[in-house]
Parts: C-alpha cells; sequence; structure tokens
C-alpha cells in the first residue's frame, strides 16, 4: 500500500491511489480481526507481532503519501486510528509489543515495538493521533527500545523470519535473536529517526 501511494504522487497519476485503496481492503478482509488487531494469515488466528507492526507502519507511509482528495486516505487514517487504539490496550507494563500481540506470556519482541512506535510517533507529529494516552505508549515504547538496543548493536528479542504459520504454538516458537540483526536494526534506526523529527 505505501508503495502504491507513493507511486501515485510521484507520477500524479489516480490509479495508483485506487490500487493502493483495493489492496488495503482486500488485506482488511483477509487478516482484520473483530478485535481490531491483525491475524498473520487465514490460516490461524494469532496476532503476530511484526504482522502488527507492518501495517500500522504501513498505514503511517501511505498516509504520508496520499493526496487528501483521494478516498483512500480518509479510509485508511480511520483505519491507522482504531488499529493503534487497539494496540494500546496490548502494551505491556515495560513499554514493549510481544511475539503474539494479545498473549502476554509470550515475549516481548524488538521489531513489532519499534514499527508501531514509528507508527505512533509519526501519527502524533502529523495529527493523525492525539491524546496523552498515545504520547504515553510512544514514550514507553521508545524506553522499551533503548532497553533493548546495546551500544555496539546488539538486540534482544527479535523475531527470526517468518513465513505463515499453521498454529499459535508455531508463533510461540518462533526464534527470538539476540545479536545483530538487519530487520531489528532498522526499525530501531527508523524509529530514532522519528523520534529526532518529532523534537
Amino acid at each position: 500500500v505505501p508503495i502504491l501511494a507513493q507511486a501515485g504522487r510521484l507520477t500524479g497519476e489516480t490509479r495508483y491511489n485506487d490500487m493502493a485503496l483495493r489492496h488495503f481492503q482486500f488485506m482488511q478482509k483477509l487478516d482484520l480481526r473483530r478485535d481490531g488487531i491483525y491475524r498473520h494469515s487465514p490460516l490461524d488466528e494469532a496476532a503476530w507481532g511484526r504482522g502488527n507492526g507492518f501495517p500500522a507502519l504501513g498505514m503511517a507511509l501511505a498516509l504520508s503519501e496520499l493526496p487528501g482528495a483521494h478516498p483512500a486516505r480518509a479510509e485508511i487514517l480511520t483505519a491507522f486510528q482504531s488499529h493503534l487504539r487497539a494496540l494500546l490496550r496490548h502494551q505491556d507494563d515495560l513499554g514493549a509489543w510481544h511475539q503474539v500481540i494479545d498473549r502476554p506470556e509470550s515475549y516481548p519482541e524488538y521489531t513489532a515495538t519499534a514499527m508501531i512506535g514509528i507508527a505512533l510517533t509519526r501519527g502524533l507529529r502529523e495529527g493523525w493521533i492525539k491524546g496523552s494516552a498515545f504520547e504515553i505508549a510512544r514514550d514507553q515504547a521508545w524506553k522499551a527500545i533503548l532497553r533493548r538496543t546495546s551500544d555496539d548493536g546488539v538486540l534482544l528479542d527479535v523475531c527470526a523470519s517468518t513465513g505463515k504459520q499453521k498454529s499459535l504454538r508455531d508463533y510461540y516458537n518462533r526464534v527470538a535473536i539476540y545479536a545483530k540483526d538487519p530487520r531489528g536494526g532498522a526499525m530501531g534506526l527508523y524509529f530514532a529517526a522519528e523520534m529526532m523529527a518529532a523534537r
């Protein structure tokens, strides 16, 4: 969706924004659960952590590109706000979101926390979301990332690459990386850049 929205902005061709909206609606029908968070795929109802980081970040990136007059903007903005409200209920006491978003017994996961933190930060800066609940969630997420990032770039609890899994147990059993990791490092740096822009 963000790539299509960016193509629309770069070319000025509405068809890319139309395509972005169609794909967004398709993904919502495929994976959005009634409680406002996303399952990873129709194979199982598990709400994988990064599988919720992707839509949160993706909607924020798309909103940064879509023209105000296009119907995609209003629809994605409403979905973005609803998704972040749903995610607030699942942030833990130390600011992290977990490998399975609604399962606090799963491990606190680095990339999901960073991606949702980026979405919160950009949403607050752009005025797409407002209020102290979102501000506190962003600040707590940033603290969680700082605690899980060493001075030499070693990260704590980045989920390994994860294709579509067939059961909740499969998501519980994904490897939690404790090392330098390009996915986690990229999201940690991206979150830092958003925090700098916000200040």
